[in-house]
């Protein structure tokens, strides 16, 4: 039986997903991403984004489209930097918790290779220590 590499699935390439919880509401979490300060630090954006499906954007990262806008709970957008030959597709879930503590997730699938799934791991990660300080 071949074995596929890390992060490699059938359907969308290669994917990767990281997460953490911190010790604030999830209107707090979704304030925080979402803000014109958020916007720049995860995705490189140097102006706030209108939240609604089909909002395109360009930032210094790369450029895509917003798909999905749930309010306090999801955002769901296609993002390609410009070496990519397609766009990935960026989920960030805010999944709240007892005592007040929200879960944010980032989830990206439809990445080119191994190599490209390693450097966004340690990029989502990063963004997640920065969130972290930042709050």
């Amino acid at each position: 039986m071949e074995s596929k590499p890390i992060g490699q699935t059938k359907a969308v390439g290669f994917q990767v997903g990281v997460r953490r919880t911190f010790p604030i509401s999830q209107e707090k979490a979704w304030e925080l991403v979402t803000s014109a300060e958020g916007f720049e630090l995860w995705l490189g954006l140097n102006t706030s984004l209108i939240l609604k499906p089909g909002q395109a954007y360009i930032a210094k990262t790369g450029a895509g489209e917003l798909r999905v806008v749930k309010p306090l709970e999801q955002l769901r957008l296609t993002w390609k930097k410009d070496e990519w030959h397609k766009p990935s597709t960026v989920q960030i879930r805010f999944i709240p918790k007892e005592h007040n503590k929200t879960t944010i997730s980032f989830h990206q699938e439809n990445l080119p290779n191994q190599n490209v799934r390693e450097e966004m791991k340690e990029y989502w990660e990063n963004v997640l220590e920065e969130l972290r300080v930042r709050f």
